[in-house]
This record gives C-alpha cells, structure tokens and sequence, in this order.
C-alpha cells in the first residue's frame, strides 16, 4: 500500500465505516456537478444540512444504484434558545434523501453541554436503535465538552473545529479518542480563508499558505479520520483534492503552517 493509500483513508472510529479522508460539504454550492464527481474520485463522506440542494440532488441520483458506497452525514440543529425536533428532523432528511437510514445522525452546532440535554440523546439512541441512523454524533466548538463526550463514549463521531490558527484539539480532545472511542470529523480547515490571507504582521516576501496545505495540516493528525472541505466549485474540490493526494505536509511544511496559524490566531478576530 502507497503512502497516499494509507493517507488518504481511514475508518470513522467506533462506527467501523472505512471513509476517504476528505469528506465534502456543499454550503458553498459547488454545483451538482461536484458532488457527482466526488463519488467517481472516491469520496465517501457526505456531510449536509437540509438547505444544501445541489448535495441532496447529487446523492440522490448516486444513492439509487450505490447507497453502500455513501458515507452521509446530516441532521438536526441546535436552535439554542428553542428546542428542535430531532426526530421529525432526521425523518425529513430520509424523505429528502429518499433513503432508508442515514450513516451518521448529527446534533448539530453545540455550543454548552447543557444544549445536548438527555432527551437528544435518547431520541438519538432510539432512532440508532429504529434503524434509521447507523452512527449518531454531534458538531461542537467547545473542546472540553468534546474532550468528555470522547471520554464517556456515548457517541459514534464528534465534529470539531481543527485548523493551523486552532490546534487545542490536539490537547482537549484528540487525547481521548482511539480504538472503540469516537471517530473525529474536522472543520473550518481554512478558519474560513483566513488562513489564506496574509494577514498583518505576516513578512510581505513570505508565501501563504494554500487550501489544500490547510486540509494536509489536519490529516497531519493521525486522530483526524475525517477533514471536510467546501469548495465553491468543481475546479476548487479538483484543486483541493489534487493537493490532498500529495500526501502528507513535511517537517518543514508543517512547522510553517504553525507559524502562520499563530499569527492568524494572535489577531485575535472574533470566530466561533
């Protein structure tokens, strides 16, 4: 097996789901066209909300012949100040999705752990339980909620934030995971591009980084299985995965990433 092969690939922790280590989101609308040619270059993980029509077209028309070879990640939002059905939300994600199960049900955009009450939980355990979900998990900026949901092991996948300008997942959470533990999806890989820009204080002479760099840098982690890119179009996913098939970034490459990450991260910007 190549170097590439073995990068490129992983299994999503707990759930035994063998997953192509780019998964795709389609908030951007990269056009159906993308999510078609996604599948023909192997990508597996599918991660959507219910607004993402291009994705829902896309797999849609793929799932009818190849529902197997789909990893899909969909779900429920966290409305904070009220309260989502999440039962009534994952059944309108399989009639969307005119399939019989999703592969991971998500609660999605935890912020306090008091915002995954016993009840989510429960529904999500029961639908599990039903049939209609393979894996269930949550996406959650707060590190140390991550760090213990890995610890107790209640759930199949975590979604976090991971990038070269926010590395304390490194010590909040990817510690706690490993074999029988949670598998890791990570996102904002670009801290929404602004690891593409130079920013002040940044040498004028020295290179920035590119998208992919900043997909290599979290596959860097052995911890990760899943890195998630949104590209705003066909030529952006054929770029980013081209770069991603290079394999991992070097010493040298990686100790840059650093450096540039804590400059973006010392500006101190509001991000979630």
């Amino acid at each position: 097996m190549s170097v590439n092969t073995e990068y490129l690939h992983s299994v999503l922790g707990r759930t035994g789901m063998p997953v192509c280590r780019l998964g795709l989101s389609a908030s951007y609308r990269p056009g159906v066209a993308t999510i078609h040619r996604a599948v023909d270059e192997g990508i597996n993980y599918f991660f959507a909300y219910g607004f993402d029509t291009n994705m829902v077209k896309g797999l849609r028309e793929r799932m009818q012949t190849g529902r197997e070879s789909i990893v899909l990640a969909t779900g429920a939002y966290n409305y904070i100040f009220s309260h989502s059905n999440l039962r009534r939300t994952a059944e309108k994600r399989l009639r969307q999705f005119r399939t019989d199960y999703i592969d991971v049900l998500m609660f999605l955009g935890v912020m306090k752990p008091k915002e995954f009450p016993t009840r989510v939980l429960d529904t999500m355990l029961k639908l599990k339980e039903e049939g209609k979900a393979k894996a269930i998990g949550v996406s959650t900026h707060n590190r140390k909620f991550a760090g213990e949901l890995a610890q107790t092991g209640v759930l199949d996948v975590l979604m976090v934030r991971y990038n070269a300008a926010h590395r304390g997942a490194e010590t909040d959470i990817f510690p706690h995971v490993g074999v029988g533990k949670p598998g890791i999806v990570s996102y904002t890989a670009t801290r929404w591009t602004r690891l593409l820009r130079r920013p002040k204080g940044w040498p004028e002479g020295e290179p920035l980084p590119t998208p992919g760099m900043t997909y290599r840098f979290a596959l860097n982690h052995p911890s990760v299985n899943v890195v998630l890119t949104a590209p705003r179009n066909l030529a952006q996913f054929e770029e980013n995965l081209a770069e991603v098939r290079k394999g991992p970034l070097n010493e040298e490459e990686m100790a840059f990433m650093r450096r540039f990450g804590d400059v973006v991260h010392n500006r101190k910007e509001w991000f979630m």
